[in-house]
């Protein structure tokens, strides 16, 4: 019983005391090669943006031509290209700032 008298003064004392700061920052020279690694994701996602924003192109001149000739098919394939062609860009333009949303959300926990 004694034990447990303790405990609880002492929580008492220091309860408010335990949440602590925790900054944990990544090690950017850990990893050999990392600057290379950070040009090359970097020119992989603009290629992606670009990529993707052709292929938007593209669909729609299919989806006018699919709507125009009365080609249900084609106007369809048009529409989901647009839309997976929009995804694509959205992702690749909003990557950086979806890791960094990410990140900045696990150092709260």
């Amino acid at each position: 019983m004694h034990t447990i008298a303790i405990l609880t003064e002492a929580a008492a004392l220091y309860g408010p005391a335990l949440p602590m700061q925790i900054d944990i920052n990544p090690n950017d020279s850990g990893l050999p090669g990392i600057s290379q690694l950070r040009t090359i994701v970097g020119a992989v996602m603009t290629i992606g943006l670009i990529l993707s924003v052709l292929a938007l192109i593209v669909s729609a001149i299919v989806w006018g031509f699919g709507a125009n000739s009365s080609n249900p098919h084609l106007a369809g394939r048009g529409k989901v290209g647009v839309l997976v062609s929009c995804g694509a860009a959205i992702i690749c333009g909003a990557a950086v700032t979806l890791i960094n949303f990410f990140w900045n959300v696990g150092q709260q926990v």
